[in-house]
């Protein structure tokens, strides 16, 4: 499994901008190999971002190259590039 980990800076006011990510949820769980996503604040810097978890890299990659990643920046008014993190999952705690 993959956990990826982005973070975007928006212009939108926080309202606006879960309004829209309600919006667009049944698109993302139509997503094949999109195990969870979160929707976060990140408390320090106000920035918001997603936690995705992959079933492989394949799906990831697949999703990357999809039309709903291409429209994430304007959907969300993104303001600089976001920051992206992959980590490989090595196993969980819980089932």
């Amino acid at each position: 499994m993959i956990l990826q980990i982005i973070r975007l800076k928006s212009n939108l006011p926080e309202d606006e901008l879960l309004r829209r990510a309600k919006e667009r949820e049944p698109q993302f769980k139509a997503i094949s190999g999109l195990l969870q996503k979160y929707y976060v604040k990140m408390a320090d810097t106000g920035q918001y971002g997603g936690i995705y978890v992959w079933d492989s890299i394949e799906s990831l990659k697949a999703f990357r190259a999809s039309d709903l990643a291409a429209s994430i920046p304007e959907a969300y008014e993104i303001v600089e590039a976001p920051n992206i993190e992959l980590l490989d999952i090595l196993f969980k705690l819980r089932e």
